[in-house]
């Protein structure tokens, strides 16, 4: 989901008949002109789809096209993976924990006006992001749209003195993190709570990343393979992004607060620490306060980023040999935003068949649209201008991609009746 956003609310007699949140960005077709292109080429080419969060879809793509072609990655280039995966969990949430949506809770209409009286805490905000393409830069090659991921690993392994280098900067960001879980606990919140049906990643033994079964707060508990079994996506007419729900059961939630509420044991003692001290509890349900599970996860990924390079060695080779077959692979991982799932269909020498890509926003609109839809009834009375602030705000929550999770809403309200 990218471009601008439109939400189209009916009001008979103060009652919400219809709300519709319209995604009118054209077509880009990326899992078209997959088809025909070389395996190896997937991770580049999905990278390419956002420039806030390539690394999740290199990962997924990676990934999947392995399960494809039966080799799985360990060993120092796992946690390689894993590193870059942090960079961008804090470059992604720092860039919208400060300046995207600190604005809503500090009652300004954006980053820039914010500056005037916040600009300390904006420029924490831009240096935790910063250490985040740090990250990245060294891994992936360049800050945006890294290249140097490749099927089976890296095209260049970094040295352990080029990840130590980062190591005072990290130390810096990780204090900071318990600095801004700590202030985002302290704001104020609506009183606005969902029963979601969580749905993320769970590790055996760590907070998902790259790997895990896909399971939910009631029961769904699978592996990759079974995605298509019990998720489903589906077109709707108001929108020309592609809403998914659960067979027979309808929407869900994926992102920062379905991590969370899934695998709060699996975050360090440190980490749970400063979630339970800010407030939260081991579950969360308020989208408002995603602030600080986002928070959170940039605190856990500098924890976790320290660890990876203390404990790294440098491998003897950069990727382990992956060779093409004619076969199925499918995988996800936890994007920023959420799920991100990948199924890819591969010729015997490699040429992609089929590909289908699932994003995260993708898979929350009919959670937002839910959202919405209790925030316009709550707030029916409300004049047009701060009405939309208010469903603007709510989207902000789910931190859809840049230009959705700012100020373009076009809110178009048609009341009937007494209100």
């Amino acid at each position: 989901m990218e471009g601008e956003g439109a939400l189209h609310v009916d009001v008979n007699d103060g009652r919400v008949e219809r709300v519709e949140l319209n995604i009118f960005e054209p077509p880009r077709f990326f899992e078209a002109f997959l088809r025909g292109r070389d395996f190896s080429e997937a991770p580049d080419i999905t990278a390419r789809i956002c420039g806030i969060c390539p690394v999740a879809y290199q990962m997924s793509a990676v990934h999947a096209m392995e399960a494809a072609c039966g080799i799985s990655v360990g060993g120092a280039l796992r946690e390689l993976r894993r590193l870059l995966y942090c960079g961008e969990w804090i470059e992604s949430h720092a860039l919208h924990v400060y300046l995207l949506h600190a604005p809503d809770f500090l009652g300004y209409p954006g980053a820039v006006e914010m500056a005037q009286e916040h600009g300390s805490l904006l420029q924490q905000g831009l240096r935790l992001k910063k250490a985040g393409n740090a990250i990245i830069s060294i891994l992936g090659g360049r800050e945006v749209h890294p290249i140097n991921v490749r099927l089976g690993g890296f095209y260049r392994a970094p040295r352990r003195s080029e990840l130590m280098a980062l190591r005072d900067e990290l130390s810096w960001g990780r204090d900071a993190a318990f600095d801004a879980v700590r202030w985002a606990g302290e704001l104020v919140f609506p009183e606005f709570e969902r029963d979601y049906e969580f749905v993320a990643l769970r590790h055996p033994t760590e907070y998902p990343m790259n790997e895990g079964r896909i399971v939910s707060s009631r029961g769904v508990d699978i592996d990759y393979y079974e995605f298509s079994r019990v998720f489903e996506e589906f077109q709707v007419a108001h929108s020309t992004a592609l809403h998914s729900r659960m067979r027979g059961q309808g929407a869900y939630l994926v992102g920062p607060l379905a991590r969370y509420s899934l695998n709060f044991d699996r975050l360090p003692g440190s980490v749970q620490s400063a979630a339970l001290t800010a407030g939260l509890d081991q579950e969360c349900r308020n989208p408002f306060k995603s602030i600080i599970v986002r928070a959170v996860e940039i605190l856990f990924a500098f924890e976790e980023a320290l660890r990876i390079i203390d404990c790294y060695e440098q491998p003897e080779e950069s990727a382990v040999p992956v060779t093409p077959r004619a076969s199925v692979g499918e995988w996800a991982t936890e994007a920023p935003r959420g799920l991100l799932y990948h199924r890819y269909e591969t010729s015997s020498n490699g040429s992609i068949l089929e590909a289908k890509i699932i994003p995260p926003t993708s898979q929350n609109q009919p959670s937002i649209e839910d959202d919405l839809r209790t925030v316009v009834e709550g707030n029916i009375a409300l004049e047009d201008d701060e009405l939309r602030s208010r469903c603007e705000r709510s989207i902000r929550n789910y931190d859809p991609c840049i230009s959705c999770a700012t100020h373009f809403l076009k809110l178009n309200i048609n009341r009937r009746g007494g209100v």
